[in-house]
């Protein structure tokens, strides 16, 4: 999938269309024959480079109707599940699929993903959004992961819902020994309820972390961390099925 930025480092989706902004139009000839490097002109002279698209640069444009978690917290569970290639995956709340996405970017052909999604409307979005960006290796399901996980022997379970106590012992049953299961809950009393229900079911490795991320301000006149920072999004908790 191809993008274009703007002179103000706006991103925009590339299609085999005539392209219309503000700065003027791109000839639908020229958008077809447009190739990541290559700069392209509207009738006005404005200039859009056009670049391959990346994983975020793709679901920062992608369709959606609900929030979703953000790489600040994907790069914890990533780094702390071990996920890599070839893995086995399950994804649990999948919303608009950035998650099962970014999972499926870092599993890579020899792995798989499946996304399990209670809502018939965030079903749909979710499987044009892993279509458009061409990923073969995420399957997105419209079923209740409470009535039981299809899979088995399975790396990695990633639960983004409100009673992920519900699952434990699903997921119990479809890890593999060694793999982990992570959730993402907003409130500390989610997280309360979860360590008990991981212990009874006898997980392991039990831990709970929450990332706060705050960038710095490179100026001339000085250097400062910004005013504005991401706070507190959601409390992360992994255990182990040893």
């Amino acid at each position: 999938m191809r993008i274009l930025m703007d002179e103000r480092g706006k991103k925009y989706i590339a299609r085999d269309e005539e392209f219309h902004t503000n700065f003027g139009f791109i000839t639908k000839e020229d958008m077809e024959n447009g190739k990541p490097g290559d700069i392209l002109k509207t009738h006005l002279g404005h200039e859009f480079k056009v670049l391959k698209a990346n994983i975020n640069d793709y679901i920062d444009l992608m369709e959606r109707k609900c929030s979703i978690i953000l790489p600040k917290d994907i790069g914890i569970i990533t780094a702390f599940t071990g996920m890599g290639s070839g893995d086995r995956v399950i994804d649990a709340g999948t919303g608009a699929g950035a998650t099962a996405l970014h999972f499926g970017n870092i599993v890579g052909k020899e792995g798989e993903v499946n996304s399990y999604e209670i809502r018939e409307d965030f079903t749909e979005i979710a499987k044009r959004n892993v279509e458009n960006f061409g990923l073969e290796n995420v399957h997105i399901k419209c079923k209740d992961i409470s009535e039981g996980i299809e899979e088995k022997d399975v790396d990695v379970i990633f639960l983004d819902l409100p009673r992920p106590w519900d699952v434990v012992e699903h997921a119990k049953e479809a890890l593999k020994t060694g793999g982990y299961i992570a959730t993402y809950a907003p409130y500390i009393e989610q997280v309360q309820i979860l360590h008990k229900v991981l212990k009874k079911f006898g997980f392991s490795d039990l831990n709970t972390v929450e990332c706060n991320l705050r960038e710095i301000e490179v100026k001339a006149k000085g250097t400062r961390p910004k005013t504005r920072a991401v706070g507190h999004t959601g409390y992360l908790t992994f255990a182990r099925n040893l």
